[in-house]
């Protein structure tokens, strides 16, 4: 082989190697784009949504936005904190009625989880710390040594949280419609796996990418290629934009990421927190629910003989809003109706 060939194959095996080169360099930029989230669009902050909400700071500096719903707690015989559900907000604290709030004098204080709506973003964001925003949110607002809390959806793991960190704090608490982590470890490995393959198979992929590489849940819920989360693409449709106008990464998939990650507790090795019977627990499930198995809330309810279960015949997910619903959730605990 002449010289000049040799040197021509030299040459376009150096090509050959630059083109690789620049095409892996720029797959690498491209995933990293695509896996890292944009940084959040904080409230207050320059060319960020304006604060409108009230807020209150919390001792590591952020702060949470919140809304006050009810009688005035001057005269309110109850204080109540509620958690709102995934793709909600603080408003989402009309949870009562008008008419159960005056006949039962209730107070009723929701508030944005971090990220959502105007409350600072949590990276760090824990069931744990979450618990104890709680309670730093009801010694600000003077509720008293002891509240009661109410969890909606995934409102409901909150209020595990609760129970599990601040429970000398609660007078008693509601979970509905509470959403489930398929990896707790209290679950029979078959009952888990049944429950979780009750879902569509896009909402599978989604959980099971925030368990397991959170790292790609913003990547998984934004590409293209294939069907995402369908609870996150219905609520798009539907949430108000204030819900996850600081980014859905911080919000929509913080929740998922926290929800159906490693917890810091299991809630099926809770104790008892009301041994005097001087409050109670109580869980509520409709047995038609289409989006948490109620297999796995009997499950709960047979590990933990002190909670109050109760299961709606007939009942989707969205149990609390049929008629006379939410003023048996209220009464059943507070005035021990059936």
């Amino acid at each position: 082989m002449s010289t000049v060939n040799q040197d021509i194959l030299k040459m376009l095996s150096s090509l050959r190697s630059l083109i690789f080169g620049v095409v892996l360099i720029g797959f690498l930029a491209w995933a990293f784009q695509a896996i890292i989230p944009p940084p959040p669009n904080i409230c207050g902050a320059p060319n960020g949504p304006p604060i409108t909400a009230t807020r209150i700071k919390l001792r590591d500096g952020r702060h949470l936005a919140y809304a006050e719903h009810g009688v005035p707690k001057e005269r309110a015989k109850y204080k109540f904190v509620f958690f709102h559900g995934f793709g909600y907000g603080r408003n989402d604290g009309s949870f009562a009625t008008p008419e159960i709030t005056e006949e039962l004098g209730l107070y009723l204080v929701s508030f944005d989880r971090p990220g959502y709506g105007e409350s600072d973003p949590d990276p760090k964001r824990t069931l744990k710390s979450t618990a104890f925003d709680v309670e730093e949110l009801a010694d600000q607002l003077g509720l008293g040594s002891k509240f009661y809390v109410i969890g909606n959806s995934m409102g409901g793991q909150v209020v595990w949280a609760c129970l599990k960190f601040i429970s000398h704090r609660l007078a008693g608490a509601i979970l509905v419609a509470p959403v489930v982590n398929y990896w707790l470890p209290g679950f029979p490995n078959n009952l888990a796996k049944e429950a979780y393959y009750e879902q569509l198979p896009q909402d599978q992929w989604a959980v099971g990418v925030a368990h397991y590489t959170p790292w790609l849940t913003y990547w998984w819920n934004t590409q293209k290629w294939f069907p995402a989360s369908s609870v996150i693409a219905r609520h798009v449709r539907t949430l108000k934009e204030d819900v996850t106008q600081q980014g859905v990464y911080e919000s929509l998939l913080r929740d998922m990421m926290v929800g159906f990650g490693s917890w810091e507790f299991d809630p099926m090795d809770l104790a008892n927190p009301f041994l005097d019977n001087e409050g109670s627990v109580h869980l509520w499930h409709g047995n038609e629910d289409g989006l948490v198995p109620v297999t796995l809330q009997r499950y709960i309810a047979g590990r933990l003989p002190w909670i109050h279960y109760h299961e709606v015949p007939d009942a989707g997910h969205f149990l609390p809003y049929v008629d006379g619903m939410r003023e048996a959730i209220f009464k059943t605990l507070l005035l021990g109706e059936k």
